[in-house]
């Protein structure tokens, strides 16, 4: 695919969450496909006539385990924050449709325990994971994805 083609291709809708536990750290987590350092915050697709709350909680425990009654849903982002995929990505990935992801993204505050947290999902798409700053978060994200977070923890500033 050519960048011309590329620029050309929507976006796909996506929810991105942000779990932070009783000592202000985000959950993050290892992605499976990769061996390199590449942790993120969960995220997943909105379903065609999905609420993007609704897909957020139904992400966050297909990915986590973590069920919705153990969350309290904080705050959430006004717009949705796109980015864009490395061009060698966007062949390999969701077919080729899309360009890369917008996402409205969703401040949770965790209430239960960790014991909760089980990354072995039927589809898992986690390897390790664990409460991190946000400063480190920002240095093990993929750099393609490191503007989108620091916009969402700028955003989420003083709130929880």
């Amino acid at each position: 695919m050519t960048p011309e083609n590329i620029s050309r291709l929507p976006y796909r809708p996506c929810v991105g969450i942000m779990v932070v536990n009783a000592d202000g750290l985000v959950f993050a987590a290892q992605r499976v496909d990769t061996r390199n350092d590449a942790w993120q915050m969960p995220q997943g697709g909105v379903n065609k006539g999905e609420d993007p709350r609704a897909a957020a909680l139904r992400e966050l425990e297909e990915e986590t385990g973590i069920p919705a009654d153990a969350v309290e849903v904080v705050a959430e982002t006004g717009n949705w924050i796109p980015y864009d995929l490395p061009h060698d990505l966007v062949p390999k990935l969701w077919k080729g449709y899309y360009r890369g992801q917008e996402q409205k993204w969703f401040l949770l505050r965790f209430l239960g325990p960790d014991s909760l947290i089980n990354i072995e999902t039927a589809v898992p798409e986690f390897s390790a994971w664990r409460w991190m700053d946000r400063a480190m978060l920002l240095k093990r994200i993929v750099p393609f994805k490191r503007r989108t977070y620091e916009e969402v923890f700028a955003k989420f500033e003083g709130i929880a």
